[in-house]
């Protein structure tokens, strides 16, 4: 139980040190000190209570620290050692959903985000305490989030997964052929998510964004999730699937702060998530890419993902709408693939040679409401032939 215990405290040490999410709700909350002063605040989810000696030191009248999980003890004994903000908190072990408070709250503050923003489906429970405790005019830190989503190109990444699949390719593992199970093995390798920080040069259209208002959603909203896809190819080449990441947005009376995990921003502990589609599809610079991302909850407090990507018609007879190519992949968010390697510059070997579709583009990232991110040129993509030859042999 020791063991458990301390694995909790590591997690949320790990969360504290996340100095790019600390530091956000921090300055989100001491910079609205208005919306706090006087006020009764719920911080969902406490865990080692932080926010809420945030919303202590920002002049809350009393702060409620839900938590369920043995945490609990630890924000009690976090707490404690700060009795001057400590006096104006109280730490309540159980679910938002079954404990009784003794009053509204004036304000609610969470970090109820996964990765892909879902994942851990905590916003049904943040959502759960809105109904339940925030009085009408009450506000929500943070009150709106957003998926963001753009198609990527990116052949290492493309090879490094098919290449885990090689195992199954032995005819002769200590006298057993293992090949049977070669397209078993390839299919699932590609049905993990990808988390890691990737190199937004990477990205072949400008990216779309899906919205989720905290302070109107409904609970049951969040059970499904469905996200209808259009972009336009930047670039010519190879698409290897959906990359995402979020943002949210704490809006106080004062001051407005994005928390954004975007490529090319500082690298969170959420990192970012791409979903790489087993069969590529080829597009050319000007292309319409359709398709659409369907997320359905399940028990292990996750979602599975179902993605289809679609590339119209290129050419004469392109306003007619037809599909060109199509592809689609099943995924579980609960069981990603933590790459988690730092952006890469994905530079060409001596020998390699550009390829001719891949020109430089500039392509614009809305990590925040009015600011743009400048990416830079699309980088070329190693020989498809290694690849092709996989694809082949796991059908």
């Amino acid at each position: 139980m020791y063991f458990h215990y301390y694995g909790q405290l590591l997690h949320q040490q790990n969360m504290l040190q996340d100095y790019v999410r600390t530091g956000t709700y921090y300055a989100a909350v001491l910079e609205n000190r208005a919306d706090f002063v006087g006020r009764v605040v719920i911080d969902v989810g406490a865990g080692s209570g932080i926010l809420s000696l945030f919303a202590a030191q920002a002049g809350a009248k009393h702060v409620y620290a839900v938590e369920a999980s043995e945490m609990a003890e630890y924000a009690r004994k976090l707490i404690a050692g700060n009795p001057i903000l400590g006096q104006r908190i109280t730490v309540i072990k159980g679910k938002v959903e079954d404990v009784e408070l003794p009053e509204k709250a004036d304000i609610l503050i969470s970090e109820p985000m996964g990765t892909l923003l879902v994942n851990e489906r905590m916003l049904e429970s943040y959502v759960i305490a809105r109904d339940r405790f925030l009085t009408p005019n009450g506000k929500m830190f943070p009150t709106v989030g957003r998926i963001h989503m753009a198609p990527f190109s990116d052949e290492y990444l493309f090879v490094e997964i098919a290449n885990k699949a090689l195992f199954w390719r032995q005819q002769n593992y200590y006298g057993v052929d293992l090949t049977p199970l070669h397209g078993t093995a390839f299919q699932g390798y590609f049905s993990q998510p990808v988390v890691d920080a990737f190199d937004p040069r990477l990205l072949i259209a400008a990216p779309m964004f899906h919205v989720l208002d905290f302070t109107k959603i409904k609970e049951e909203e969040l059970y499904e999730i469905d996200i209808p896809l259009k972009f336009t190819a930047t670039v010519g080449a190879r698409l290897h699937g959906l990359a995402c990441w979020f943002d949210v947005l704490f809006n106080g009376s004062t001051a407005r702060r994005w928390l954004t995990t975007a490529p090319g921003s500082p690298t969170t502990h959420w990192y970012q998530l791409r979903c790489v589609l087993s069969q590529p599809i080829y597009v050319m610079a000007g292309q319409e890419i359709t398709g659409r991302m369907h997320l359905i909850a399940h028990t292990a407090q996750s979602y599975t993902i179902y993605l289809k990507l679609s590339a119209k018609t290129w050419g004469p007879g392109a306003e007619q709408g037809g599909i060109l190519q199509t592809s689609s992949c099943k995924l579980d968010l609960k069981e990603p693939y933590y790459r988690m390697s730092q952006p890469q510059a994905y530079p060409l070997a001596q020998d390699q040679q550009p390829q001719p579709l891949l020109q430089t583009q500039d392509i614009h990232i809305q990590s925040q409401e009015l600011d743009e991110v400048e990416m830079m040129q699309q980088p070329s993509t190693k020989s498809c032939a290694q690849i092709d030859s996989l694809m082949q042999n796991a059908s």
